[in-house]
C-alpha cells in the first residue's frame, strides 16, 4: 500500500485548483502519484522527453489490432510490460490488473518511475491505474476515479471498465479482509494436525497398494551386438 497521509490524499482528490487544463496536454503525461504517470502512446515516442521525467518502467496496454504501431520504442533503455488486450466494453480488465499490478510495484519498489499507456490514454490505461490507486490508497471508486481525472481531466473509460471498477472496490477491500483476519491458534494447530494426518494416511494407502502388487521379474535378452549389463 502506497503511504499518504490523509491531507495529501484529501488534495490529490480535489486536484490542483491552478492548472489549468488544454486540449494539447492529452498527448502528454501526467503524474498520478509519486513515480507513477498516465497518459497516451505519443507521451511514449520521445526518449529525450522520458529520461528527463525520470521515467525507468513502462507499461504498454494495447489492442491486439495496434501491436504493429503500439511498441516498445526503446527497449534498451526501459523495462517494459506489453499487455495485448480487446479494447471495448466486453474486456476483462480485472483478469489483467494483477500483472500490471506487480510490475507497477517492482517499478515504485525500485525507486523507479512507471508509464501506464494505452493508444489514447482516455479509456483502457486509466482503467488499471485507476484500479492501482484504488486499491494502494484504500480508496473508494469514486474517490479513486476522481484523483486520477483531478491530473489527467481527458480521461473516459468505457462502460465496461466502469462497470469492473466498480466491482473491483468490493474485490479488493474482501481480499484485504481475509489478509488481516488473524488466524485462532487452535485452528492453525488443528489444520497442521489434519495434514500431518493426511499425510500418514496418504503414506499407509500407498503402503498396502505396493504391497497387493505382484513382483514383476525382469529378464536380459542380449542381442548380438549388445553387451551384457555391468
Amino acid at each position: 500500500m502506497i503511504t499518504l497521509t490523509d491531507e495529501v490524499l484529501r488534495n490529490l482528490i480535489q486536484g490542483p485548483g491552478d492548472v489549468e487544463w488544454r486540449y494539447e496536454m492529452r498527448r502528454e503525461c501526467q503524474e498520478i502519484l509519486p513515480g507513477l504517470l498516465l497518459g497516451p502512446f505519443q507521451a511514449s515516442k520521445s526518449l529525450e522527453t522520458l529520461q528527463s521525467l525520470g521515467v525507468t518502467h513502462i507499461v504498454c496496454i494495447r489492442d491486439k489490432k495496434e501491436a504493429f504501431s503500439v511498441r516498445p520504442r526503446f527497449p534498451d533503455h526501459f523495462r517494459y510490460l506489453v499487455l495485448d488486450v480487446e479494447d471495448n466494453e466486453e474486456q476483462n480488465v480485472i483478469r489483467l490488473f494483477p500483472e500490471a499490478d506487480q510490475f507497477i510495484q517492482m517499478a515504485l519498489s525500485e525507486d523507479g518511475k512507471v508509464l501506464v499507456h494505452c493508444n489514447g490514454g482516455i479509456s483502457l490505461s486509466p482503467a488499471f491505474v485507476v484500479m492501482f490507486v484504488m486499491r494502494h490508497c484504500q480508496l473508494s471508486w469514486e474517490d479513486a476515479l476522481h484523483l486520477v481525472q483531478n491530473r489527467r481531466y481527458c480521461i473516459s473509460p468505457n462502460g465496461g471498465f466502469l462497470t469492473q471498477i466498480k466491482e473491483y472496490e468490493s474485490i479488493y477491500k474482501a481480499k484485504a479482509a481475509v489478509a488481516n483476519f488473524p488466524t485462532p491458534p487452535v485452528q492453525r494447530a488443528v489444520s497442521r494436525r489434519k495434514r500431518v494426518d493426511d499425510d500418514d494416511d496418504d503414506a499407509s494407502r500407498l503402503v498396502l497398494r505396493f504391497s497387493r502388487c505382484p513382483p514383476i521379474w525382469a529378464t536380459w535378452v542380449p542381442s548380438p551386438s549388445s553387451q551384457p549389463p555391468n
